[in-house]
This record gives C-alpha cells, sequence and structure tokens, in this order.
C-alpha cells in the first residue's frame, strides 16, 4: 500500500529529535516506508502489522511481527523504544499502549485522520477519526513538541498529528534541549 510512497512530512520534520541510532517501532507500518526512512539513517527498526504481505516486505532491514494488534495481545508487551511512529491508523484502545512503548527520552511522532474527513473523502466513520484535540489530550504525560489538527490539501484530508517527548528519567527538572528545524 505504501510501498512507493515517500515518508510523512510529518515524520521527516521531526525524525531529528530521535536519539541517533534509537530503536524505532513503526505500529500498523503497512509496506514500510517509515522503517525505510529510518533505517536508511542507521536506526534498529522494528515494524508491526496484521497483514502477512506487508511484514514479508520488511523482514530484510528490520524486525517484523505479524500481529492483528486490535483483536489479540500487544506483541511488544514490557519493550520501549526511541520512537514510536504512528501514521494513518487509529484504534483509541491502543492509545495508552502505544503512548507507554516510548521509552525515557523517546519522542511519539503521530499522524491520523481527523474530525471533517467525513466531507473530503475515506476515513468517514467517526471510529477512524480523532475527536477535537483527542491526539494531544492522549499525550498529556508527554512533553509537546509541535501539534497540528487541521485540515491539508493534497490530498485533502483532516489530521492530527504530534511530535510528544518523554522525559529522560536520568535528567533534572530542566527542560530537555530539543534541536529546532524550521520548516
Amino acid at each position: 500500500m505504501h510501498a512507493n510512497l515517500a515518508p510523512s512530512d510529518w515524520i521527516r520534520r521531526w525524525s531529528h529529535l530521535v536519539r541517533p541510532g534509537g530503536a524505532v517501532l513503526d505500529v500498523a507500518c503497512g509496506m514500510g516506508r517509515h522503517l525505510h526512512w529510518f533505517h536508511e539513517r542507521n536506526h534498529a527498526v522494528t515494524g508491526v502489522d496484521q497483514a502477512q504481505a506487508a511484514i514479508g516486505s520488511i523482514s530484510n532491514f528490520g524486525e517484523a511481527i505479524c500481529a492483528d494488534i486490535e483483536n489479540g495481545p500487544w506483541p511488544l508487551a514490557g519493550r520501549t523504544f526511541d520512537a514510536v511512529v504512528v501514521t494513518n491508523y487509529l484504534w483509541r484502545p491502543l492509545l495508552p499502549t502505544i503512548i507507554a512503548s516510548v521509552a525515557p527520552g523517546g519522542v511519539l511522532l503521530y499522524e491520523t485522520f481527523a474530525a471533517g474527513n467525513e466531507t473530503v473523502g475515506k476515513p468517514s466513520r467517526a471510529d477512524f477519526l480523532l475527536r477535537p484535540g483527542e491526539l494531544l489530550a492522549a499525550c498529556a504525560g508527554l512533553r509537546i513538541v509541535a501539534y497540528e489538527d487541521g485540515f491539508l490539501a493534497a490530498p485533502e484530508r483532516f489530521v492530527q498529528r504530534i511530535a510528544a517527548v518523554r522525559a529522560d528519567s536520568e535528567t533534572s527538572t530542566a527542560p530537555r534541549r530539543l534541536p529546532l528545524r524550521l520548516p
């Protein structure tokens, strides 16, 4: 599905927040467009998806886990990652698990469809569209670096997206110095 697509602009824009060489998890990774992006930048990558064809396409360069994460157990229980990436995927019961998978000092990069998308295309069911501010609220325990909730063109869609960092357990109460890159 995403095999020949470039990585999301949002993921590329904020990928510099990931610790050099850090482990990256892509949830519902599809054909691995974001895994390829991080692998090319010398990150260890893990992808989880329910489609065996998707998992087969990434198994030659990273850890590939075929699992039904909506109906079965979380296959990465107890593991954390320097970055957790999620794009175009929403399963609300999994949000706390996804956020808990971000290691201390790690980053969550999340982008998916939001309310309003039903006016321009699919997905159009409320089950698959974030409510206003929902992603921001779900990440309340993380430091929000960037957040957007609105309309994007080409293709037309409504999205919410966030770049958020978990406090490093070894740091003081001083703010973490995050490298800023302007678009």
